[in-house]
């Protein structure tokens, strides 16, 4: 069998064609480089209890021993993004998974780009329905265990709160964003965003019980942005 490679030829050396191919990867590449990323930690900081209200007291009473206090040391899952910019959909809709397992969403908080499908295979044995009457986005997708595998494609920008009309601990929260520019934070709060195209923005940090906090950036055209933020009940109106 003749090699179908045989059949290819490669630009000489010098000519036209091979110069704007290497202009083009020059061009590709120079767009590439010009962006930068930022990166950084989140945590939480809570209102300090009055003293005679702190942990012990009152709360080891029989009254209010099951009143389960916030750690906020121990907050996790913030999203920074980009806020303010809007660039077009990707062509080929991304397609991401929140799981049913263990009756509980995973995972709980998931951060997503206009345009996102997101798929929700039920890995229990048992039912479970996933619905939101959010007003970015509304469905109900009734009861179903697998094999069935269910699909909602998101299309507006906005918070999403989820969650199975079964049981009552199953919930979890989707944020469409209107740019690819957004990360997850960690397990120990960092985060980081890459490859951000040079230029001022307003940083946004959010967490799904707290008030978002804004900041204005400039990134580099290259290199690393250390932005870090602390989340606390804040800028409220006092009523």
């Amino acid at each position: 069998m003749r090699d179908a490679s045989a059949n290819i030829r490669l630009p000489e050396s010098g000519s036209p064609l091979l110069l704007s191919v290497l202009a083009l990867a020059l061009v590709l590449s120079a767009i590439h480089s010009q962006a930068g990323t930022i990166a950084g930690v989140v945590h939480a900081q809570g209102k300090e209890a009055p003293a005679q209200d702190a942990a012990g007291g009152k709360y080891d009473s029989r009254k209010y021993k099951f009143a389960e206090r916030i750690n906020y040391a121990e907050l996790r899952d913030f999203v920074v993004y980009v806020d303010g910019v809007t660039t077009e959909k990707p062509t080929l809709p991304p397609v991401k998974i929140i799981t049913q397992k263990g009756v509980t969403f995973i995972p709980r908080v998931m951060p997503v780009m206009v345009g996102t499908i997101i798929e929700w295979p039920n890995q229990d044995e048992i039912f479970h329905n996933v619905f939101s009457i959010s007003e970015a986005k509304q469905f109900d997708l009734d009861l179903y265990k697998s094999p069935e595998i269910k699909r909602v494609p998101f299309d507006k920008p906005g918070r999403i709160d989820v969650f199975c009309s079964i049981h009552t601990t199953m919930s979890c929260v989707i944020l469409v964003l209107e740019n690819p520019w957004f990360a997850l934070s960690d397990a120990r709060g960092h985060y980081s965003i890459t490859n951000v195209p040079p230029g001022t923005y307003k940083l946004k940090a959010w967490h799904e019980r707290l008030p978002a906090l804004t900041k204005e950036v400039v990134v580099p055209a290259d290199g690393e942005l250390n932005v870090d933020f602390t989340l606390g009940i804040l800028n409220l109106p006092k009523y």
